[in-house]
């Protein structure tokens, strides 16, 4: 799956104006240079579902944020946070129904919303390239990080088994981001066995979910949950490397 991964993303940078490929490999560049390279890397390809809105500002810099929608094989699609800056935006049209390549990484933050805080994920665009049909691989993810709390492992009423497993990425500047991840059948036996502090790397896609949160006044609300659904997983240390692989 990792080597479809790639050639998307050598095709999506072949498509580019020198500019705009110079500039991505500056930034990816400029990534390796502090050791997480690779550590986070994400390409998705889909419909602009709700136009730019304005997020906030960084270092005089403004960021929006927009949701994308991406198809899944089964036909289903996942709706897709996305956070770009103003200054890809000048470079594209945004408009509802417009077909967008976006490559960059998966970030997490907590924020307070009703008194408790919250870990909220976004897909931050590296850049955005305007789409003219829909990529092969439309949805790809390489995560490479620490496992940062105890997997929790469960079987469904059916008897399919599932893992659940949080992964601390490291990124610039001393931040990292906490990934939720779901493993299914031997990927979920395989995570159940991870230790907290293991270092591993995973591929998949992300994906959004809906649930039913119960609230404390007896009500219930609907919510989307962002995670990474897991394809292929391995161990990363010195001397030796296991995978599993659906």
């Amino acid at each position: 799956m990792h080597d479809s991964f790639h050639k998307e993303t050598a095709k999506y940078i072949g498509i580019m104006g020198k500019e705009e490929g110079d500039h991505y490999r500056a930034m990816e560049g400029s990534s390796m240079d502090n050791g997480t390279q690779g550590n986070n890397t994400v390409f998705l390809a889909g419909t602009v579902v709700s136009v730019p809105q304005y997020s906030h500002n960084v270092c005089g810099e403004g960021f929006y944020t927009l949701r994308l929608e991406v198809p899944r094989l089964s036909g289903y699609c996942d709706v897709l946070p996305i956070t770009v800056s103003e200054r890809l935006l000048e470079c594209i049209c945004a408009d509802k129904g417009r077909m967008l390549n976006v490559c960059g990484q998966l970030r997490s933050y907590n924020r307070c919303i009703g008194g408790s805080n919250r870990l909220l994920l976004t897909v931050f665009a590296k850049d955005l390239q305007q789409a003219g049909e829909q990529a092969h691989t439309p949805n790809e993810i390489t995560l490479e990080g620490f496992i940062c709390k105890p997997p929790t492992y469960r079987t469904t009423p059916f008897g399919r088994e599932i893992a659940d497993i949080m992964l601390a990425v490291n990124r610039s500047y001393g931040k990292s981001d906490y990934i939720p991840c779901i493993c299914w059948g031997r990927n979920a036996r395989y995570a159940a066995s991870l230790q907290v502090g293991e270092k591993i790397r995973v591929y998949g896609r992300v994906q959004s979910r809906e649930y039913e949160k119960a609230l404390a006044d007896g009500e219930s609300e609907t919510r989307t949950a962002y995670e990474v659904s897991v394809c292929q997983i391995e161990r990363v240390c010195p001397a030796t490397k296991e995978k599993t692989e659906t």
